[in-house]
C-alpha cells in the first residue's frame, strides 16, 4: 500500500513526488514518460535558478532529485483508477496493480499539433509550443505562429518584440480572440497576417528553413522562408482516465479548489490538466507541491493524527 501513486512524469508530478517524499510517504510515480511537456522546448529561461537550461537537463535534474529521494518510478500507462469500499484507492496498468491513500493525478495537456509532414521531425528544431519558453531563441529572425484564438495573437504579439519579422497564419477569414488583441497585432509592423490559409508541411533538414501554405480560398500554395513556427492552436486535455471520477469543466479539464483536491476525497489534481488559467512549468511545479502537502494532510487527518488540516 503507498500513501500516494503520482500519475504523470512533468514537472507538476515530479514536483508532488519530490514534497511527498520528503513528508515520508511512500511515492510510487507512474508516468508514460518522463519530462511531460517540458520535451517539447529546447532551451528553457524562464524557470528561477536557471539563466538558460535546455528541457533535457531539466527533466534530467528533476528526475535524479525524484530517485535520490527513493520515489519509486514505473514506466507505464494507467489504464484504470478506482475507489475502494474501504476509501482507499486501486490503480491499474496493462499488466499491474496497485493501492494507494490517496492519488494525485498530474497527467498534463498536450498542444495540439497540425499533423503535418516535418512537424514531429523538427520539433524543438525550429518547431516549438511556446513562446514564453522559447521566443527569445528567435530574436531578429523569421518566424510564424499558426492559430487564431487568443493564445496565438498573444503570442504573436510577444514575438513582435523579438523576432524581425512574425508571419501569423490561420485558416479563418476572422480571429477567435479578444478585440483589443486583434487590433494590437494589426498595428504591428513587423506582423503580416495571413488568413483563409493552413500550413501543409514545414520543411528543414537539421532545423526549419521554410514552411509551405494552402490558400484555402483560391487553393493557391507558397513557400515561405523562416527561422521557426509556433504552433498556437490550442491545448487537448486527456481526462477520460478520470471523467467519471471527479468534476471536469467543459475544456475536460479536471476542476480543483486551491488545495488542488478534486470532487471526490482522496484524489488530487496538478498542474496543466487542471482548471488553472496558466500552463508554466514553474507553476505546475507549484500546483504538484501544494497537492502533495494536501495529500499528506488528508492522510493525518483520516488517520487522527491531526485534529484539523494544517498549512
Amino acid at each position: 500500500m503507498y500513501d500516494v501513486i503520482i500519475i504523470g512524469g512533468g514537472a507538476a508530478a515530479m514536483s508532488a513526488a519530490i514534497y511527498a517524499a520528503r513528508r515520508q510517504m511512500k511515492t510510487l510515480m507512474i508516468a508514460k514518460d518522463l519530462g511531460g511537456q517540458m520535451m517539447w522546448a529546447s532551451v528553457i529561461e524562464n524557470y528561477p535558478g536557471y539563466k538558460s537550461i535546455t528541457a533535457s537537463e531539466l527533466i534530467e535534474k528533476f528526475t535524479e532529485q525524484v530517485r535520490e529521494l527513493g520515489v519509486e518510478i514505473k514506466i507505464s500507462e494507467v489504464k484504470e483508477i478506482k475507489k475502494l469500499a474501504d476509501e482507499n484507492f486501486a490503480v491499474a496498468t496493462a499488466s499491474e496493480k496497485f493501492s494507494a491513500k490517496t492519488v494525485i493525478v498530474a497527467i498534463g495537456a498536450a498542444h495540439r499539433q497540425l499533423g503535418v509532414p516535418g512537424e514531429k521531425e523538427l520539433a524543438g528544431r525550429g518547431v516549438a509550443y511556446c513562446a514564453n519558453c522559447d521566443g527569445p531563441l528567435f530574436r531578429d529572425k523569421t518566424v510564424a505562429v499558426v492559430g487564431g484564438g487568443n493564445s496565438a495573437l498573444d503570442a504573436a504579439g510577444l514575438l513582435a518584440k523579438i523576432a524581425k519579422k512574425v508571419y501569423l497564419i490561420h485558416q479563418f477569414d476572422t480571429f477567435q480572440a479578444f478585440e483589443h488583441l486583434e487590433k494590437k497585432i494589426r498595428e504591428a509592423a513587423n506582423i503580416e497576417i495571413i488568413l483563409q490559409s493552413k500550413v501543409e508541411e514545414i520543411i528543414g533538414e537539421k532545423k526549419v528553413t521554410s514552411i509551405k501554405i494552402r490558400n484555402l480560398a483560391d487553393d493557391s500554395s507558397r513557400e515561405i522562408s523562416l527561422d521557426g513556427i509556433f504552433v498556437e492552436i490550442g491545448f487537448e486535455v486527456k481526462t477520460d482516465l478520470v471523467a467519471n471520477l471527479v468534476k471536469i469543466n467543459e475544456r475536460k479539464e479536471i476542476i480543483v479548489n486551491e488545495k488542488y483536491e478534486t470532487s471526490l476525497p482522496g484524489m488530487f489534481a496538478a498542474g496543466d490538466c487542471t482548471n488553472g488559467p496558466f500552463k508554466q512549468i514553474v507553476i505546475s511545479a507549484g500546483n504538484g507541491s501544494i497537492a502533495a502537502l494536501s495529500a499528506y494532510n488528508y492522510i493525518q487527518l483520516k488517520e487522527g493524527n491531526i485534529k484539523k488540516i494544517t498549512k
